[in-house]
């Protein structure tokens, strides 16, 4: 069983402080947990929250050494790091503790100096008031979330479950992560480099978005070639048109975002049937073993076999 340990503080929302036993705590509803949350604070007792309630937690800061995963759910902009937090995070993170700090949450891992010399991610609104308290950070505010592997951290809000969500995804593999997304009735994936704001109204039903049914067709499509001047009819859209509400609405460009539903279509057969990487390919539309495997380690990092190896060997 994997544990996580969860960092509550005093001021500490109980939104942010719910989004990891949210999803940590919910995978495996229907069978057993494979993983063990427990919320923690620098005081065990009584913390306060905004929201008109306190919360009373058991546990102390020696849970954050004992955890496979740590995560720090927000924190309080411009508030210190102490020196025995600091201290229990990096003896976490010595041990090989993985550090997540959502929304907020990388305030505190930037000032742990885990993060110095590298790149983290955070809340638009905040990210400029954190890269001139850590100039030894390289601070992003257009992604939702970034994976380094030892620290993990996300923008705000809906980003933390994102980001959560891809760790599970990481942990257990696409389903266990897509059947989770579905119990929670949100979005299964959506890429850390997907920008967090887009500054375009999104219409009031699904039926008034051609973006939307383009992106739906396309889904169901994955297999078959899919050129961008078909895609935009589907939408009953120009090809230049097509591409700039389609950008508009998602951050990114539809090849690119094509190209990522693929990848993550591939990932999913990879780890849920004894397809051969050929045949894999052909069905998610990358039509060579070769394109596939080239694309495949570019987004993720590792190559088709070695990634449904890896998922063999934790299941």
């Amino acid at each position: 069983m994997r544990t996580v340990a969860v960092l509550a503080f005093d001021g500490v929302s109980p939104f942010h402080l719910s989004v990891p036993s949210l999803v940590f705590g919910r995978v495996g509803v229907e069978g057993p947990a494979p993983y063990q949350v427990d919320v923690c604070a620098e005081r065990p007792g009584t913390v306060r929250t905004p929201a008109g309630f306190d919360i009373h937690v058991r546990h102390g800061l020696e849970t954050l050494t004992r955890a496979d995963t740590v995560v720090i759910p927000s924190w309080r902009l411009g508030a210190p790091l102490s020196a025995d937090v600091r201290d229990a995070l990096r003896t976490a993170h010595a041990g090989g503790a993985r550090i997540v700090g959502l929304c907020l949450g990388s305030w505190a891992v930037a000032a742990s100096g885990l993060a110095d010399g590298r790149e983290i991610t955070t809340h638009w609104a905040s990210a400029a008031e954190l890269a001139r308290a850590f100039p030894a950070v390289r601070v992003r505010a257009d992604t939702l979330w970034s994976d380094l592997g030892d620290v993990v951290t996300s923008a705000g809000v809906a980003a933390a479950l994102d980001c959560c969500l891809h760790l599970v995804r990481g942990d257990l593999g696409s389903k266990a992560a897509t059947e989770l997304a579905r119990s929670l009735v949100t979005a299964p994936h959506r890429s850390g480099s997907q920008a967090q704001y887009i500054p375009v109204a999104v219409p009031d039903a699904a039926d008034d978005d051609p973006i939307e049914r383009a992106m739906v067709w396309a889904r169901t499509h994955l297999g078959d070639p899919v050129d961008l001047d078909g895609w935009a009819r589907v939408a009953l859209m120009s090809r230049r048109t097509f591409t700039r509400r389609f950008r508009d609405r998602t951050g990114t460009s539809p090849q690119q975002w094509l190209l990522l539903q693929r990848t993550d279509r591939a990932r999913l057969l990879l780890e849920s049937t004894t397809d051969t990487v050929e045949r894999i390919a052909v069905d998610t539309g990358f039509g060579t073993a070769v394109s596939l495997r080239h694309h495949f380690h570019r987004i993720l990092g590792t190559s088709p076999a070695a990634h449904r190896t890896s998922f063999q060997g934790q299941n």
